[in-house]
């Protein structure tokens, strides 16, 4: 309970410590932290999963699927308001990975992740082949409003920022919460042996459906955060180096909590935008280089730092 009260204490002031930022970071700042963070949501997701031994390949299914139901609710449905966006997108992202749900928790290992590609890659597809959508090139995003007010400039990359911020450390909350109950600790135990939880009475399969649910959720509300910040979308966010990306982050944060998913999430996005601006005709070499490092350095990922530090205060 103390840790939990400490995590909660935590978020709060992490999130205190984001809204006073939005008032002092420039505008490129803002929208390469608000990338990270809704980037950091969908590796929240992928957190449950990977407890459970399962390395989802094609969360990019979800995460273009929220961005253009984002895009479309406005073009298509006349919605305005940003929260009824993300409701949108949330929604349609979670129907449809509680749809292939059914399927997905039927495998195991390389298949579960191989599966969750092709389903990714036949999205993209269709999308790249889809003139009225754009095909390769997408749409733009009209910028939304906040409860009825029009945003422009600096204040519409603010609303979005602390909108971003606002929602990946609800979700990180609800998550840490979550992994304390009996039901978020069977994850490991499935890893282990999936038989022996099936003799506890509990369910791998429903389990892992359930996880696979909420972890398209969060993709899809993370595509429509990134695609209302940047006003564009494109069937390269459904593309399977978009998912390779948030499994990278995912193995770059080990499985020990929301805050290695956090920080691997600044990590890569610092990294990327460092590399890009001082070698970028090299700039994925310098990437693979440096996190390839990181991950060398720390085997059991960024998260076993904060556990080491919590053992050594103990």
């Amino acid at each position: 309970m103390n840790t939990l009260r400490r995590s909660d204490a935590a978020l709060l002031v992490f999130l205190a410590v984001l809204a006073l930022c939005a008032f002092a970071m420039p505008s490129w700042l803002l929208s390469l932290t608000a990338v990270a963070l809704a980037k950091g949501l969908v590796a929240l997701g992928l957190l449950l999963l990977l407890r459970a031994g399962l390395v989802p390949f094609g969360h990019a299914l979800y995460y273009c699927l929220g961005g253009y139901a984002a895009g479309l609710g406005t073009a298509w449905l006349g919605i305005k308001d940003t929260f009824l966006l993300l409701a949108l997108a949330t929604l349609v992202s979670a129907f449809v990975a509680f749809a292939a749900g059914f399927l997905m928790r039927r495998y195991r290992g390389i298949f579960f992740a191989m599966l969750s590609m092709a389903l990714s890659m036949i999205l993209y597809g269709v999308l790249l082949k889809s003139q009225s959508l754009g095909s390769t090139d997408g749409f733009s995003v009209t910028r939304a409003s906040f409860f009825g007010a029009q945003t422009a400039g600096l204040g519409a990359i603010q609303s979005v920022y602390l909108l971003t911020a606002t929602v990946t450390l609800l979700a990180a909350w609800g998550v840490s919460r979550y992994l304390a109950t009996s039901m978020g600790n069977i994850g490991p135990a499935i890893r282990q042996n999936e038989v022996r939880v099936e003799y506890l009475g509990y369910s791998p399969r429903r389990l892992i459906h359930t996880e696979y649910t909420l972890s398209g959720a969060f993709a899809g509300g993370a595509g429509a955060l990134v695609a209302i910040l940047v006003g564009q979308v494109d069937p390269g966010m459904g593309f399977w180096m978009t998912s390779g990306e948030f499994v990278f982050i995912a193995i770059l944060a080990g499985a020990g909590g929301i805050w290695g998913s956090l920080a691997a999430a600044f990590v890569l996005e610092a990294v990327h935008a460092l590399a890009f601006e001082y070698a970028p005709q090299y700039w994925k070499f310098v990437l693979g280089g440096t996190l390839l490092l990181l991950i060398v350095r720390f085997p059991s990922g960024l998260s076993s730092i904060l556990k080491t530090n919590r053992k050594a205060s103990a």
